[in-house]
């Protein structure tokens, strides 16, 4: 067995258990669709892995697929800080004491 399929072999391992991290938390949150920008990086990724044979193009697909990946998580990180309200404390001072 070649470096090569072991690393196939790891990258499908890891596609399944983020598959079936995605199936069993599905069941307990309400289910969110995929943003196209994911859809893309997961579509690069199945691609880099079909396409290992030759390792320029599979870890090229690879890069850009965990590169467009990352680039999602920060967007909606960014996104849903904004979506944070910060609520001041009550102004206790003019509460029924004169």
């Amino acid at each position: 067995m070649t470096v090569a399929n072991i690393y196939i072999i790891f990258s499908l391992l890891v596609l399944l258990l983020m598959a079936g991290m995605f199936l069993l938390g599905s069941r307990y949150k309400k289910v969110k669709t995929l943003s196209p920008l994911a859809g893309l990086a997961s579509a690069f990724i199945v691609a880099g892995i079909f396409f290992g044979n030759s390792r320029v193009l599979g870890f090229s697909l690879l890069g850009a697929g965990i590169i467009l990946a990352v680039s999602d998580i920060i967007v909606k990180s960014r996104s849903s800080i904004k979506d944070i309200k910060i609520i001041a404390p009550r102004d206790r001072s003019h509460h029924g004491h004169q």
